[in-house]
């Protein structure tokens, strides 16, 4: 999945930027200026996607396009973890499994799976690779 969602950025009457995310409503942010306001966005992307996982909920798929739009991109770090959470979930397999195909500890699981444990680049590539996925890298010009 690419986790890149539709942003809506919005002139705000009393100065900046108001960014909104039809896809994703709960992540809404703002900044003084495009830039302070894509980075904000990026940010409040990431921390809602999050918050979807911890409370158990599907990430929203990211449909919305058009005119007025712009693509913001999930963090990679956080797209990374977001990616491990639903492999795993689809896999299907106990925690305890997933610790045997990790060959780690059975508590490593719970950090690895938890949205807001920072996890190291090594071990979610290691992760993904053992529920069958593997990281495509796509770098192109910032908007």
């Amino acid at each position: 999945m690419d986790y890149i969602y539709a942003a809506e950025f919005q002139a705000d009457p009393d100065d900046g930027y108001i960014v909104t995310f039809p896809d994703v409503p709960e992540a809404i942010t703002q900044g003084d200026n495009l830039a302070d306001a894509r980075a904000s966005a990026v940010d409040a992307l990431g921390m809602a996607l999050r918050g979807y996982l911890a409370k158990g909920l599907p990430l929203p798929a990211p449909a919305a396009s058009g005119k007025g739009l712009h693509a913001i991109p999930v963090d990679a770090r956080t797209a990374l973890k977001l990616a491990v959470i639903e492999a795993f979930n689809a896999a299907g397999i106990s925690k305890v499994e997933f610790a045997r195909r990790l060959g780690k500890p059975e508590t490593e699981p719970y950090r690895i799976l938890d949205p807001d444990h920072p996890t190291k680049l090594p071990l979610l590539e290691t992760a993904l690779t053992a529920l069958g996925k593997e990281i495509v890298i796509s770098v192109r010009n910032a908007a």
